[in-house]
């Protein structure tokens, strides 16, 4: 299959964390069209799952939606950082958990319409209480549920992010039907 391909770009905005480009494609056909495109670092996702089964989630206001979420412990990657690494220390800062067990669940592209953010979402077992270290900006609220009260949560819309439900989803193989 014939890709498109970029004529022109633009950065049209440089934040913190995201950029933002405007580039100019030429499609397969030969006619030209606009793609808008957010460019992230990269993020994990964590589902701890502890010796009893159940799972630790935390409970924290997002800006962007305007409500608070609950959702499985994630993070944006440092520069440098593996995934792997930045799986582990999103879990400790956000839960206050070490685990002696973190592996690789799933990987998925968060809104590829729109954005590059790639989402690595991981399983963390061997649980071990340590002590949290959040963000300065960070309000976080551990929160344990059983798996099914966690399947509950996600029937009922109360956790309805999309990578809290894929690791979720993936981890225990439910049926939401």
């Amino acid at each position: 299959m014939t890709v498109e391909r970029v004529e022109r770009s633009e950065t049209i905005f440089q934040g913190r964390l995201l950029l933002v480009r405007r580039d100019e494609v030429v499609l397969p056909d030969g006619s030209h069209s606009i793609r808008e495109v957010v460019h992230h670092p990269g993020a994990v996702a964590i589902l701890p799952v502890r010796r009893d089964g159940s799972v630790v989630l935390v409970r924290q206001y997002r800006h962007a939606v305007g409500r608070m979420l609950l959702e499985v412990p994630a993070g944006t990657r440092e520069p440098h950082e593996t995934p792997e690494a930045c799986a582990a220390r999103e879990l400790e800062e956000e839960t206050g958990y070490r685990a002696t067990e973190i592996r690789l669940l799933t990987r998925f592209f968060v809104s590829p319409g729109w954005t590059d953010e790639e989402l690595s979402v991981y399983v963390a077992e061997g649980l071990e209480r340590s002590t949290p270290r959040p963000a300065h900006d960070e309000r976080l609220q551990v929160v344990i549920l059983s798996p099914d009260e966690a399947y509950d949560a996600v029937r009922r819309g109360d956790i309805c992010d999309a990578k809290s439900v894929v690791a979720l989803l993936a981890f225990f193989g439910w049926k939401l039907a």
